[in-house]
């Protein structure tokens, strides 16, 4: 287990236990030794009846006549029969894995027919992409809240010897590695932030995607799988929570939108001021500009529209 310095921790199988490597293995092609079958049949079964021709005008059928001609071609039909175990399909997109007596040989990647030692066990794995979509995970995030999560990986094999042997069941392994990195990734993120420069959930899915895809290659490397994406697909506060959260969320929004609006409105005044100062259109006292101030905030913070009184009088009136 390695510890990164930005607070996830990976599982790297890879450094854990020994690792098969692929072997590309060549077999042979197919159609050669189908056309080799096809001959052997024919000259047994021509075999055969040549003895029954050159044994019919007896009609009897001697020790000798089996021994010499009989069993031989017999054996040689079933050792031919047996080289048929041997032919293979090797469809596009798909992979034969071969082991012999227990030892690893090789994989077969390219398509085609193929012939191999009968003896060969042919493991088929595919190397089409797959997608893989969570259960709905309930985890805590950052501060603690209850939430539900899924994501939705894409994924492929990108080593059948590791998937095949490094591994108890590689597809199992995808989705237990795959919940494990989710969950633990939803603890170092809030749910949703009004904070600039905070990641959160909600508000930054790609880079919370791109983050759960390194943790699953870093995890699933050793299972010989690449991961081609991965992004959240379900994302919501827990139902006990949900209602509670929500005004939580809509206060701390509200809060936010307040205090950026007074910020600008208090720049605005304070713009104004100068403004009439510099160009010398009114000289207002202390006790007119408070007066000034607040009606102008409460015009440029307020939630509806202002409705203007005009004075027809003085300032001092």
């Amino acid at each position: 287990m390695t510890l990164r310095t930005d607070g996830f921790v990976g599982q790297n199988a890879a450094k854990t236990g020994k690792q098969t490597t692929e072997v590309a293995f060549q077999p042979i092609s197919g159609m050669q030794m189908l056309f080799l079958v096809i001959t052997v049949f024919l000259a047994c079964a021509a075999m055969i009846v040549y003895v029954i021709i050159q044994n019919a005008p007896r009609q009897t059928w001697t020790d000798g006549d089996i021994a010499l001609h009989i069993l031989p071609t017999m054996l040689v039909i079933a050792l031919n029969i047996l080289m048929c175990i041997g032919f293979f399909i090797v469809n596009p997109n798909d992979s034969r894995v071969l082991v012999l007596f227990g030892s690893y040989r090789g994989s077969v990647t390219a398509n085609g027919f193929f012939w191999t030692n009968p003896f060969t066990i042919k493991h088929n794995l595919t190397l089409r992409i797959r997608n893989f979509e969570s259960q709905k995970l309930k985890v805590n995030d950052k501060n603690g809240n209850p939430v539900e999560i899924s994501a939705v990986v894409v994924w492929r094999v990108n080593n059948t010897a590791e998937a095949m042997f490094d591994v108890q069941d590689y597809e199992k392994y995808v989705v237990v590695q795959s919940e494990s990195a989710l969950r633990q990734l939803a603890t170092h993120y809030y749910y949703d932030t009004v904070e600039e420069g905070v990641h959160s959930l909600r508000g930054n899915p790609e880079e919370v995607g791109m983050k759960l895809k390194e943790m699953l290659d870093d995890r699933l490397e050793a299972a010989g799988v690449q991961v081609l994406e991965a992004r959240l697909n379900h994302l919501a506060y827990a139902q006990e929570v949900a209602a509670a959260m929500l005004q939580r969320q809509q206060a701390d929004a509200i809060i936010a939108a307040r205090t950026k609006i007074v910020s600008a409105a208090v720049g605005m005044v304070e713009m104004a001021l100068t403004k009439l100062k510099e160009d010398g259109v009114v000289h207002l006292d202390e006790e007119r500009k408070a007066a000034m101030v607040s009606n102008m905030l409460v015009v440029l913070c307020s939630h509806h529209g202002a409705s203007p009184v005009v004075n027809a009088g003085t300032l001092y009136q």
